[in-house]
């Protein structure tokens, strides 16, 4: 595991200090008049944003960072990671923060702000690297910042580097990498292991589709599975999606990223779980072998659907997987998904909402969601539109005419394939930052997985 800390001396960091505008008064109480001279060149207040570099002939000494007021900082997240890229590349302490500083977020924030995706173009993030402060776990999170990075690299990279076999090797280098074992079942073998609709959606692409089903851990702990959408490109089939609504699908596959960056946390932290990993990896494509508007197809569980759209495909290759995950009864069963435009009309881009039965583990996501400054929002499972998803002709229709509660249609027809897991939650994620914020590029991004690993390390899950 690489850190993405600074390393050496702290003492010979530059500090950081930390100062709402009443915390700037006080220190310039105490300040030389050369700081306080430069701290009012630069127009210093202490309010959200302000930043003041005092030097020392030429050399950069200290950095004052404005904390501004609570009610300002609530309108985005990670305030202190704004700066990094103002900054010079050097080595930093936090050195004074005030009373409400969240040293524990604004830390995973700041190294959160190192990422840039430079495959093609572009240079690395600025090189300006924090100390960790005492009483925060460095190697948490370096566990996290590592799975989101893999999750927005996954996420960013295009479709022509990234199919079915370009995600089936981030999943073996995973294994490798954690010493995982890997099953990979492709193309007409999923018919015979009785996978009938994710060989049926993944039939026409040009890549075979796969199921790739990684475990790691004692197979005697309590078991958490994560269910993740592998959709590698989304043309929406033969019903065709325009060509506006086309152009971010390689980020159609970012349920099984965030899947795969959350499955390196686990396994990099050694937590006491056996962890089962299932990806349904396809491209939706057109072809002779494409399925049809009106198709009716078998499931793994026994259940038939009607199609009534073939660009409602990511609920179609997640129930098979829900169902075959869903058969050994695991304790905590997570499945994400970029499913629905109806999530982001109802919650935009930057919360995702989610689905369970279980009461606990709902109270226990949004706590988690909030400590952690990665929003979720819970949405129901609302019984009484059960009978949007039965069109008579079979037992499911994917995708029910009318377009009212669409996120929620979808996680019901999801949750008919989970009957006998103890826990089960699904997120409808957007798996996108449409413009770059602190600590969030843009691009790519990783969405309530932080969150999810607190909940798994607490535990209670287990416990109900």
């Amino acid at each position: 595991m690489t850190s993405v800390f600074a390393t050496g001396s702290v003492a010979d960091a530059i500090p950081l200090i930390i100062l709402d505008p009443a915390g700037f008064d006080r220190w310039q109480e105490d300040a030389s008049a050369e700081d306080r001279g430069m701290a009012d060149l630069q127009k210093f207040t202490g309010a959200l944003g302000d930043r003041a570099l005092l030097q020392d002939g030429g050399r950069l000494r200290a950095v004052l960072i404005g904390w501004g007021e609570a009610k300002r900082r609530a309108r985005g997240r990670f305030p202190l990671a704004a700066h990094r890229a103002h900054l010079p590349e050097a080595s930093y302490r936090i050195a004074e923060t005030p009373e409400d500083f969240d040293t524990l977020q604004e830390v995973t924030g700041w190294c959160l702000a190192g990422y840039s995706f430079t495959r093609y173009a572009g240079r690395p993030a600025n090189a300006a690297l924090l100390h960790c402060p005492k009483g925060v776990d460095a190697a948490r999170i370096t566990a996290m910042v590592d799975g989101i990075t893999l999750t927005q690299d996954l996420i960013n990279t295009p479709a022509n580097d990234l199919g079915p076999a370009g995600l089936e090797q981030a999943v073996a280098d995973l294994a490798e990498r954690h010493g995982a074992a890997l099953r990979v079942i492709r193309g007409d073998d999923l018919l015979s292991q009785h996978f009938p609709m994710i060989h049926t959606v993944g039939r026409a692409a040009a890549e075979a589709p796969r199921l790739l089903d990684l475990t790691w851990g004692d197979a005697t702990a309590p078991k958490v599975t994560l269910v993740g959408k592998g959709v590698c490109f989304d043309t929406g089939g033969l019903n065709l999606k325009p060509g506006a609504s086309m152009g971010l699908m390689k980020k159609d596959m970012g349920g099984a990223a965030n899947a795969l960056g959350l499955a390196h946390m686990i396994m990099a932290l050694g937590l006491p779980v056996r962890l089962r990993l299932l990806i349904p990896a396809v491209e939706n494509a057109i072809g002779a072998g494409a399925f049809r508007p009106g198709d009716i197809l078998q499931s793994r569980k026994g259940l038939t659907v009607e199609i009534n759209n073939t660009d409602a495909e990511g609920r179609l290759v997640l129930a098979d997987a829900l169902a075959l995950a869903d058969e050994e009864t695991p304790d905590l069963m997570l499945c994400m998904a970029t499913l629905t435009g109806a999530a982001r009309v109802a919650l935009g881009p930057d919360v995702p909402p989610f689905f369970t039965d279980q009461e606990g583990l709902a109270q226990d996501l949004a706590q988690a969601a909030t400590a952690q400054a990665d929003p979720l929002w819970r949405l129901p499972f609302w019984d009484p539109y059960e009978p949007m998803i039965e069109p008579g002709i079979a037992d499911l229709d994917n995708a029910p005419a009318g377009g009212m509660a669409g996120a929620i249609t979808a996680a019901l027809f999801l949750r008919r394939f989970v009957e006998n897991a103890r826990s089960f939650a699904h997120f409808d994620l957007y798996g996108w930052t449409p413009v770059a914020k602190p600590g969030r590029a843009k691009g790519g991004a990783a969405q309530g997985i932080r969150a999810m690993l607190a909940v798994i390390e607490e535990g209670r899950w287990h416990e109900t």
